[in-house]
């Protein structure tokens, strides 16, 4: 049975189709997004967590966006305000750190609130934001349990505050592909699904192989991409999930995953099989379908995707995700309209999460979902 998010999430698709042509002609998506708020005032996002995604990918793709912009920034760190308010002629005023960030909420300037921070921290922040009566975006994993999501998803509407996750992928047009297949029916039932992203991570030392700040390792960071993946590529919610975890280092990963292999069985009797690692490299997926086969290699990058349909590519442009991704959220809030990717889509991917670690726990036994 295909779920609400889906339907929604290809009637996107199907509304910036025409843009997605444009962006294999080299063309940019960016005005298709902007439709309708040329009139209206950019708004302004406060990046909360400056570390090397907001400095590297976020700060940078709001230099392009065209409906939002950078505002202010929320920092514990002193040297780094002086330098992001020259790089980014942020003005004293629009500067906070963790002790002021309440006092956000009477900053007109900021209307959307971009949580950049570890992960066992973003539903205090999410929450924290809707409070002070701001929109919210939040990093993936959307949070470190399911009862988290809830609390986030509940605070927000009771603050009648829009809430998204980034995952930045949904407005790529090699993904957006996958998805508007799943949705036509062209290859016939998708049968089986292939899915695996994961990278040697270094610095032993850093948050995301600390459990208290991340809540997982490789399954936490990148693996959710692997789960969308397959959600995607489906169209449909599993219902049921066996997993494996491998450990090659017990001293580095001691507190947190390494390696994890997943299978996710759907109602429409489609079968996924995933991987997941901070030791290994591998970052693509294929969709075997009854009347063919399609996939994406690399899959998962800020840059450079490439997909493939029959073995023939697919040859979109590339666009810049974060700023389409940043660009369409603020034209639901100025145009008053559902974000493509909900805090119930994140929710979602925690309950799979969830299901995997008791999986895990239970010797590989099949938990249901």
């Amino acid at each position: 049975m295909k779920t609400e998010n889906f339907v929604s999430r290809r009637s996107f698709v199907k509304k910036t189709s025409l843009g997605v042509g444009a962006t294999a002609l080299g063309l940019s998506l960016m005005p298709d997004l902007a439709c309708g708020t040329t009139n209206k005032k950019k708004l302004g996002i406060a990046l909360v967590g400056l570390g090397n995604y907001a400095g590297g990918q976020l700060a940078p793709a709001l230099q392009e966006t065209q409906n939002c912009y950078l505002a202010g920034i929320v920092t514990g760190t002193k040297s780094k305000e002086a330098e992001w308010m020259k790089k980014y002629n942020i003005p004293a005023k629009n500067v906070y750190n963790y002790d002021n960030f309440d006092e956000i909420k009477n900053n007109k300037d900021i209307d959307i609130i971009y949580v950049v921070l570890p992960n066992s921290m973003h539903a205090e922040y999410v929450i924290r934001a809707a409070k002070a009566g701001k929109h919210v975006i939040t990093e993936k994993p959307m949070a470190i349990s399911v009862a988290e999501c809830q609390q986030m998803i509940d605070a927000c509407k009771a603050k009648k505050r829009k809430l998204s996750v980034g995952y930045r992928l949904h407005f790529e047009p090699h993904n957006q592909k996958v998805i508007e297949l799943a949705g036509s029916g062209e290859f016939g039932k998708v049968r089986y699904v292939q899915s695996e992203f994961g990278f040697t991570i270094g610095d032993p030392t850093q948050w995301r192989l600390k459990k208290a700040l991340a809540g997982g390792g490789a399954v936490m960071d990148v693996g959710v991409y692997c789960i969308q993946a397959s959600r995607m590529a489906v169209g449909e919610e599993p219902v049921a999930i066996s997993a494996q975890e491998f450990k090659t280092d017990p001293v580095k990963f001691g507190d947190v995953d390494e390696t994890v292999t997943w299978q996710l069985e759907f109602p429409g009797g489609a079968i996924a099989n995933s991987t997941t690692s901070y030791n290994l490299r591998t970052n693509e997926y294929m969709v075997s379908a009854e009347k063919g086969r399609y996939g994406l290699r690399p899959a998962y990058s800020y840059r450079g995707i490439a997909g493939y349909i029959k073995e023939q590519p697919m040859g979109y442009t590339e666009v810049n995700q974060q700023a389409l991704f940043m660009d369409a959220f603020a034209m639901n809030v100025l145009e008053d309209t559902e974000p493509v990717v909900t805090g119930e889509l994140g929710l979602k991917d925690m309950k799979i999460v969830e299901a995997m670690y008791k999986s895990i726990a239970n010797g590989g036994k099949w938990v249901v979902i």
